[in-house]
């Protein structure tokens, strides 16, 4: 393997690098800043900086090739194959408001909300149809967990709780 060091950077090759190191999200990209930092700054050769960041020589020339060539844009990732996420993030707000509400506040039949009403319901508002499984984890991400409906037996009749504590437990049904 050819020993690949990046030249010594100009003041705002430095700054952009620097800029990145400090400020991405991704842990990712804060590691190839870094890879290309050594490489410009510190004139280090691809085992050396291996040896600090963690990765493979081979990895580490990828990337020192990639910012060679493209610069800063060259250090993020490319972009994945793949269907686009379906849920968009006004859809989510959208989802999150209706499950607060009550359903016949929104002129629905029914008073509780389960995931298949909640995804049917959605469809008809947005024009996007998704599993009730999405609607599950999107209410999650939301921090909102449906449980089952717990149906209670009530009576209009003021002694109805006295005459079911009578009742034995294997008889109420």
């Amino acid at each position: 393997m050819k020993a690949l060091i990046v030249p010594p950077l100009s003041e705002k090759q430095k700054q952009e690098l620097e800029g990145l190191y400090q400020k991405a999200k991704s842990p990712r990209l804060r590691t190839r800043a870094q890879i290309a930092l050594l490489s410009g700054e510190k004139q280090m050769k691809a085992p050396e900086i291996a040896e600090i960041v963690r990765e493979g020589q081979t990895t580490v020339q990828r990337w020192l090739k990639r910012y060679m060539a493209d610069g800063v844009e060259g250090l993020e990732d490319a972009p994945r194959p793949g269907k686009p996420p379906t849920v968009t993030q006004t859809y989510r707000e959208q989802l999150l408001a209706s499950v607060r509400r009550r359903p016949r506040s929104l002129g629905l039949e029914f008073s509780l909300w389960t995931l298949q009403r909640l995804a049917d319901y959605m469809a008809e508002q947005t024009g996007i149809r998704v599993s009730t499984e999405t609607v599950r984890r999107e209410l999650k991400g939301g921090g909102i967990v449906l449980s089952r409906p717990q149906h209670t037996i009530s009576s209009p009749d003021p002694d109805y709780m006295v005459k079911k504590r009578r009742l034995k437990p294997h008889e109420i049904g």
